[in-house]
């Protein structure tokens, strides 16, 4: 299992773009400065889960991600907030939420200026796909260039299938047609070599391992009538279905990427 360590949110310091979800760069009580996702934002626990699973499943297989923690809101914590929209937030997200380590000075990845070698663009492309990752693409990259390399970040929007819980198991098999959109599809050359490494790293210890992290408070959805432990095995069930049939949404990236040439 991931040892992740969780921090004491102590300070507030600025949103970090516009959107419904409104992430914060906010400090933890060692010192550090974090890019902080709320709990009571647009999308709620879904959204948290998501992006643990992402970003964590991201470093299993070798690939740049910011360290992410659990960070704890208390009940004190924004009081002093003047933006009334910022506080209500804060006050919906006490307990614990998700941050990850902030990169102070990265810049947005550009495909235009940055050429992504074709087996790291390849690995990305497989996961995405994997993970059904629909936030990849030329108009919202989700990677930041820092100390020149690549590094990914925001995985909210991936398995959107808990959006639509009772549909779970009929989507475990599935492609992701929304693949043809990834802004690195066309440097992802070696899909069917990666393919075979990352079945090899990706395998159901690590799974469930991740699972097993996630917070049970997050988990706690009407859909199963706030019993986390099944919420925990449909995550390992649907992760590792998907895992199984790996070769479908894989033909299904080759084909977008053909399509493209």
């Amino acid at each position: 299992m991931p040892d992740i360590r969780t921090i004491n949110v102590t300070r507030y310091v600025t949103p970090l773009r516009e959107g419904g979800s409104l992430p914060a760069i906010a400090e933890g009580d060692d010192g550090f400065l974090y890019a902080l996702k709320f709990s009571g934002a647009g999308q709620g626990r879904k959204a948290l889960v998501a992006e643990f699973i992402g970003g964590e499943m991201a470093l299993a297989l070798g690939l740049k991600v910011p360290e992410i923690v659990f960070a704890h809101l208390d009940e004190a914590f924004g009081r002093t907030e003047p933006d009334e929209e910022i506080q209500d937030l804060l006050k919906a997200s006490r307990g614990l939420n998700v941050a990850l380590h902030y990169l102070s000075g990265a810049i947005t990845f550009d495909p235009a200026v940055v050429n992504i070698d074709p087996l790291l663009a390849s690995k990305i492309v497989w996961l995405d796909a994997f993970l059904l990752n629909m936030d990849r693409t030329a108009r919202n990259t989700n990677m930041l260039i820092w100390h020149q390399e690549l590094w990914l970040i925001d995985h909210g929007a991936c398995l959107y299938f808990h959006h639509n819980w009772p549909g779970w198991q009929t989507q475990m098999t599935n492609g992701f047609p929304l693949i043809k959109d990834h802004v690195l599809l066309k440097n992802a050359t070696l899909l069917p070599a990666v393919h075979t490494e990352m079945i090899k790293l990706l395998n159901s210890d690590i799974i469930n391992g991740i699972v097993d992290t996630l917070p049970d408070e997050w988990l706690q959805y009407e859909e199963e009538n706030g019993n986390s432990q099944q919420v925990k095995q449909v995550y390992k069930t649907f992760l590792n279905t998907r895992l199984q049939n790996a070769d479908v949404f894989l033909k299904q990236a080759i084909d977008a990427q053909s399509a493209t040439i």
